[in-house]
């Protein structure tokens, strides 16, 4: 039969050439203009679908001109959250050698899910998981880990681990403990594992947002006595609301007492352990069972890549390992690691590439480096706040986030209006597209909130946006 060239897929040799360096120019060019640009997109869906909407296309079109209209119509649509003034959820800063180490990663299409798959890819894997359990000092030896999507899939693997080892096949009268201040993904976890809402315990937090001790103690104990199986507590080294870290230490010790699985989710603030203070706030970490990292947060990596470390691999493969016969040619020996064993997905890309590519190139000193300065001009920003008449105050600086709210001195107004005061910041800030500054709850007030982990965010764009919310706030 004879072949249509069309239907191989493919371009020339320079007009691939062609085609990268135009990709390549893009890129460089907004990563050396996005301070220049409006680091907010809108769009609503009747605009995006005019934009976009057509027929799917039969017929080629030049691949320039697709670059074109993607260059000029998909990538201004959407939040630069790499830029100085994306304050808000948390910031992606990521780095040009992971962009490039996604290329190479996706330019070859390595299969990273087995060993026969990439030998190479796998053993980058198991190194730099290694890396991450020695920084966070787990057991080199027997402990293990996986990169996942982000950090939801990787409390998604943790929990369906902590299932399996603690509960086996029967989770009928299991409970798993979390804060009030437990991130989302976690509850969403809960649920696709099975769990029924009256097997959740959420406790409450205290005054500073931490874990309340008694509380949960009570909540075991009462467990306990109506014979349930209390198997499973996630902490949080660092919340997405202010950062804050939970009595790690003094739940490791609970845990261990009551025979409870102790899930860490330090998707955001784990990574504060390269810096001297934040290594003396997450004591106590290196004794959960199961911690989850995210590093296309605070470890400068672009989207997407999570991390779950563990302190004994066989749970991993123990709870996720399915032999399936097309798979009984390539099963290997036991060093030799099959990641799709190890986790929920059995395609996945070479998501390793990227972490060690950039931590090789700028080493591990100029990460702690970024993160020292990242705390530090949260600290600044809270010394700023308290200075100005304009401003209070309502969850100090922690680990690079912190809370705050319009409530002038000598003005007398009531607690709706400051929320409505504040909201209207928010809302003017947005649809300036200025900078990206949304709100959050704390003690039933609306306050803004901004998380300080972008690296080339400076005190300068935080006086100015500040400035345009006492503009707005004036209105």
């Amino acid at each position: 039969m004879k072949q249509d060239p069309g239907s191989r897929l493919e371009l020339s040799g320079e007009e691939m050439k062609d085609f990268g360096y135009r990709v390549v120019d893009a890129v460089v060019e907004h990563f050396e203009t996005q301070e220049e640009k409006q680091p907010v997109a809108s769009g609503s869906r009747k605009e995006m679908e005019e934009l976009f909407s057509e027929n799917l296309p039969e017929d080629p079109t030049p691949a320039n001109d697709v670059l074109d209209f993607v260059l000029r119509n998909v990538m201004p649509q959407s939040n630069i959250m790499s830029h100085p003034k994306s304050y808000s959820f948390v910031p992606g800063p990521s780095n040009y050698i992971s962009v490039m180490s996604d290329t190479l990663a996706t330019g070859f299409n390595i299969f990273s899910g087995g060993w026969v798959g990439s030998p190479a890819a796998a053993t980058i894997e198991i190194v730099t998981v290694n890396w991450l359990l020695k920084l966070f000092n787990f057991q080199v030896k027997k402990g293990g880990g996986i990169f996942t999507s982000g950090g939801s899939m990787a409390n998604l693997t943790a929990l369906a681990t902590a299932r399996k080892v603690k509960c086996g096949e029967d989770f009928s009268k299991a409970v798993i403990y979390l804060s009030d201040q437990a991130h989302s993904s976690n509850i969403k976890a809960i649920s696709i594992l099975g769990f029924r809402k009256e097997q959740v315990r959420i406790i409450p937090t205290d005054m500073e947002f931490k874990f309340s001790i008694n509380k949960l103690k009570n909540a075991i104990a009462r467990d306990k006595l109506e014979g349930l199986q209390p198997f499973c507590l996630v902490a949080s080294s660092g919340t997405t609301n202010t950062g804050t870290i939970d009595p790690l230490d003094e739940l490791a010790g609970i845990c261990k007492a009551e025979n409870i699985w102790l899930h860490v989710d330090g998707a955001f603030g784990a990574a504060a352990i390269l810096s001297k203070n934040g290594k003396k706030m997450l004591k106590g970490i290196e004794k959960a069972d199961s911690l989850t990292i995210d590093p296309h947060k605070w470890l400068f990596q672009p989207y997407e890549i999570g991390c779950l470390l563990v302190q004994n691999h066989k749970w991993l493969k123990g709870t996720f390992s399915e032999k399936a016969t097309y798979l009984r040619d390539i099963e290997g020996n036991e060093s030799e690691i099959n990641f799709y064993d190890h986790g929920i997905e059995l395609t996945r890309n070479f998501r390793a590439l990227k972490f060690y590519m950039s931590v090789k190139t700028f080493g591990l000193k100029a990460f702690r480096k970024a993160i020292d300065y990242n705390i530090e001009l949260a600290e600044r920003v809270e010394a700023e706040l308290r200075q100005s008449n304009a401003w209070e105050v309502v969850s100090p600086a922690t680990l690079a986030i912190i809370n705050f709210r319009y409530h002038p001195v000598g003005q007398k107004f009531t607690d709706r209006k400051l929320d409505q005061i504040n909201q209207k910041i928010s809302a003017k800030v947005l649809a300036s597209k200025e900078a990206l500054l949304v709100t959050t709850m704390l003690q039933g007030q609306v306050v803004l909130r901004m998380c300080l982990i972008n690296p080339r965010t400076t005190m300068e764009h935080i006086k100015s946006t500040l400035a345009l919310c006492e503009k707005f706030a004036a209105e």
